[in-house]
């Protein structure tokens, strides 16, 4: 790759499929435990932010809008994983808790997702991780990925 466009299109591109392959990959994992990889990423995530985290936290974290998180959360609430909650300083705010059921599976998928991540990751050293979390930062804190008004000017609407 000779120039910089090239380079940011390869980068962008491999994100996408980077993403997709470790959705393959984990769920596999996750499938053993009987909770979908849409359910499995807030049941996560809630578990590592901690006890009593706002569902509107939790969207953000998740990366999804709130609307699909409560369906996400419904599904949750009835397997009995996680529970909802009346935010003690906003009626209006919901919190969202493990239950001990909750907090056992997720502690088994982490591990299993640890054991996952080291054999993928197995040649990649710490230098190349710390270089991979620097550029995913600057991915995810640039203002310049809104979906429809980058696409209509790049033509680079997927990667």
């Amino acid at each position: 790759m000779t120039n910089l466009h090239d380079l940011r299109l390869a980068v962008s591109s491999l994100l996408v499929l980077s993403a997709r392959k470790w959705r393959r990959t984990s769920d596999g994992v996750l499938t053993a435990y009987n909770v979908s990889e849409a359910c499995a990423t807030p049941l996560l995530i809630a578990g590592r932010l901690g006890e009593g985290v706002r569902q509107g936290t939790l969207a953000e974290y998740v990366g999804i809008e709130g609307p699909s998180l409560v369906r996400l959360l419904d599904q949750l609430c009835a397997a009995g994983l996680a529970r909802r909650d009346e935010d003690p300083h906003d009626r209006r705010a919901k919190t969202i808790s493990l239950t001990a059921a909750g907090r056992a599976v997720t502690a088994k998928m982490e591990e299993d997702l640890r054991v996952l991540r080291a054999q993928v990751l197995k040649g990649v050293t710490r230098a190349d991780l710390e270089a991979t979390l620097r550029v995913l930062d600057a991915f995810n804190a640039s203002e310049s990925h809104t979906p429809a008004a980058r696409a209509s000017h790049t033509g680079d609407a997927t990667s």
